[in-house]
């Protein structure tokens, strides 16, 4: 059933929120996604194995993972805006290293350092969110936010392989480290305290907090279903440049322009989606994506040269698919935990996604082989392990709803959710 939430206009406050977190989670994709497209670079400079850039890349995400679940006992205790400013403040730095870094062991410390503090980040933004909207808004505000995912291929990946064409790999992360900084400064002058939580939480200790987040039954089943959709993201993206160039036959100048169309369409269609998940349902919609991301997978997976215009034809609907995943199903966890639990929640789910991304691309990196000429081997077979993850998926995103429908139904109507 509608909300009258669902068609309100942002207030120019709501509308600032929005926008800067929208623009942090730029900076904090982009540092991740930046490295896909750098990966037919970095592999060659560093003089790495596929196995070593898989590490690369889950790094980040076992630290993240890490840190999530050493700050989950404390995500409830402190202001949002500080405790975001901490973190991000952490990232900045780690992502300086890896700006300087110069070996791959370099690197690999280097990412287990922005791991730490910028796999947290995303959980403060999304306890940030449920704080200050209705659960009728959040598709909507997820769809907005939802577009720096679509903004890092738009703007940052291109800006980012042009510089690492000119100027070095090193480049890219330079610019996100001067971005991140002035967006910091934003956040400190201009977002309000959150501090409303603080009255409801009664545990005085942390790890009391964070036991008892991580033994309630209803957060177990969400924490599972996250683990199963963040696997399969992070299986196919780390190779996608160097599929997309051996497998596919696409020099690699006009990878920018597949990011760039890829990009803009996604851009377009995520706030779009977003309100569609509010007005139709958010599991519909998960369903709905679901099914399209699996047909894209699956033909991907299977393609050998391709003209150019077919393979962002491709990518297009499979971004579609993996949007319309990614903005109903944050949507519906965030109604998931209790106003006094949410940042420990966030934090954990958050925990739980960055470290099955990180066996995701580790497992991986195992069963891609990459050819002595560079060409990529067994890809269909990924492309079908990630399929298999989407289908179960469906059913443990069916019970989350399941469960969320059941605790709507039992709050008083003056209660948010």
């Amino acid at each position: 059933m509608n909300s009258p939430e669902t068609s309100r206009a942002f207030t120019k406050y709501e509308a600032f929120v929005i926008a800067i977190l929208a623009i942090l989670q730029f900076s904090i994709i982009l540092d991740f996604m930046v490295l896909s497209p750098l990966g037919a670079i970095l592999m060659p400079s560093l003089h790495i194995s596929p196995q070593q850039f898989g590490w690369v890349v889950s790094a980040y995400a076992f630290s993240a993972g890490a840190s999530g679940l050493l700050a989950a006992g404390f995500a409830d205790k402190f202001d949002r805006k500080k405790l975001l400013l901490f973190f991000y403040a952490g990232f900045i730095v780690g992502t300086f290293f890896c700006s300087i870094a110069d070996t791959y062991t370099f690197l690999l410390f280097s990412r287990i350092f922005t791991g730490i503090f910028g796999g947290v980040i995303g959980s403060i933004c999304a306890a940030i969110i449920t704080d200050l909207f209705p659960l009728a808004m959040r598709g909507r505000v997820m769809g907005f936010v939802q577009m720096a995912f679509a903004s890092s291929q738009v703007l940052g990946i291109p800006i980012g392989l042009y510089l690492a064409n000119h100027f070095g790999w090193h480049a890219p992360f330079s610019m996100i480290v001067i971005l991140s900084a002035i967006v910091a400064v934003l956040i400190f002058v201009r977002l309000k305290p959150i501090d409303g939580h603080l009255k409801l939480n009664q545990d005085h200790n942390a790890f009391e907090h964070l036991g008892r987040t991580l033994s309630q039954p209803n957060y177990l089943l969400a924490f599972s279903a996250t683990t199963l959709l963040a696997m399969g993201g992070y299986m196919l993206m780390p190779f996608a440049s160097a599929f997309s160039i051996h497998n596919l036959g696409i020099p690699f100048e006009k990878l920018p322009m597949i990011y760039i169309i890829t990009g803009i369409s996604s851009m377009i269609a995520g706030p779009l989606i977003g309100k569609y998940s509010d007005v139709v349902g958010k599991y519909r919609l998960f369903v709905i994506g679901s099914v399209l991301s699996m047909i894209m997978t699956g033909i991907y997976g299977n393609l050998g040269i391709t003209p150019i215009l077919t393979v962002i034809g491709i990518n297009i609907l499979l971004f579609m698919g993996i949007t319309s995943r990614i903005i109903s199903s944050s949507a519906l966890m965030t109604a998931v935990p209790q106003p006094k639990d949410r940042g420990a929640f966030m934090s954990i789910n958050s925990s739980v996604q960055q470290i099955a991304g990180g066996i995701g691309s580790a497992v991986a990196g195992f069963i891609v082989v990459e050819t002595p000429g560079g060409k990529l081997e067994q890809y269909d077979t990924l492309s079908y392990v990630v399929i298999g993850g989407m289908i179960i998926g469906i059913g443990m995103m069916y019970l989350v709803n399941r469960m969320v429908q059941r605790t709507l139904a039992q709050k008083p109507a003056n209660v948010p959710a």
